[in-house]
């Protein structure tokens, strides 16, 4: 159970999970999956089978555009990591999902997870709060993609995630945040230069 405590205090976020309902019924359903830097968890034609929270390491998940990987997430320690539109319909997912660097995940079968939401009304109101939760984290990324100029994104990241400038290559930082790679640079060397950006 020490190894997944992170999970749990993830999950006591949505509801107050009791240690005993974790430990008898999501304990058993639970496996500890490990992957090196590269290796793909879920490639694109694949049914996403497994729903994921990353315990230690990065991950990505992208779609291909001609000879383009387009990053659409990029999650660390404490977060989800799955191709969620798959999970949830039963059907091919479009998007890759890969570890940026090595990476351990808490992961739970799509048919336990199932059959953890119909074993009781509080399991399958976590449900709905965490499927709930993912969605509003997309919305409000779309919205941002939509509103804010490069720099302000770029600025917003660097703000809340700046040990993942170090961690993550910046191509993939430049393809998440839609700006270009040259754009993107020349964000960076401002930084270098004056320490942090003019707004």
């Amino acid at each position: 159970m020490e190894t997944t405590k992170t999970f749990l205090e993830y999950l006591r976020k949505f509801i107050d999970l009791t240690d005993n309902e974790y430990t008898k019924i999501l304990l058993p359903v639970i496996k500890i999956r490990r992957y090196a830097k590269k290796e793909i968890l879920t490639r694109a034609g694949e049914i996403e089978d497994h729903f994921n929270f990353i315990i230690k390491g990065l991950a990505r998940k992208y779609y291909k555009k001609g000879p383009h990987e387009i990053n659409t997430q990029i999650s660390f320690e404490g977060h989800l990591i799955l191709s969620q539109e798959s999970f949830h319909s039963r059907l091919p997912s479009e998007y890759f999902v890969e570890a940026i660097e090595p990476l351990t995940v808490v992961s739970i079968t799509h048919d336990d997870l199932e059959r953890v939401y119909a074993s009781s009304h509080r399991m399958e109101h976590l449900a709905r709060l965490l499927i709930t939760h993912a969605m509003v984290i997309k919305d409000n990324w779309q919205m941002q993609l939509v509103k804010m100029t490069p720099r302000e994104r770029f600025l917003k990241f660097v703000t809340r995630n700046p040990e993942l400038m170090q961690r993550v290559p910046q191509k993939y930082l430049a393809s998440y945040l839609n700006i270009k790679p040259e754009t993107f640079s020349r964000f960076k060397h401002l930084i270098r230069t004056h320490g942090r950006l003019v707004q």
